[in-house]
């Protein structure tokens, strides 16, 4: 797999791979990631393909997607491990 390119963002890492005949376009906010793969013949055989269909809109989406699973990992985290209120005795 190699890196064809990146798509600058102001939050997000947006980098693009080609490998084994596909475009992965991979993001990246923090300790989250999405990727999304196109296959050569669905319209994405080249680089300036994968610009145009990668567009705000597709962006934005992402973007909503990530805050999406930001919350679901923090409710995930809480339910594993409680505010630690409760693990030291009340000192007066």
């Amino acid at each position: 797999m190699k890196i064809v390119g990146d798509i600058p963002h102001p939050f997000l890492k947006i980098t693009i791979f080609k490998w084994n005949e596909k475009f992965s376009v991979k993001f990246e906010a923090g300790v989250l990631e999405q990727t999304y793969k196109f296959r050569d013949g669905e319209g994405v055989d080249n680089l300036n393909d994968v610009l145009s269909v990668v567009d705000e809109t597709f962006i934005e989406s992402v973007a909503a997607r990530m805050t999406e699973m930001q919350q679901i990992r923090q409710a995930a985290l809480l339910r594993f491990a409680p505010a630690a209120e409760d693990e030291f005795e009340e000192i007066i």
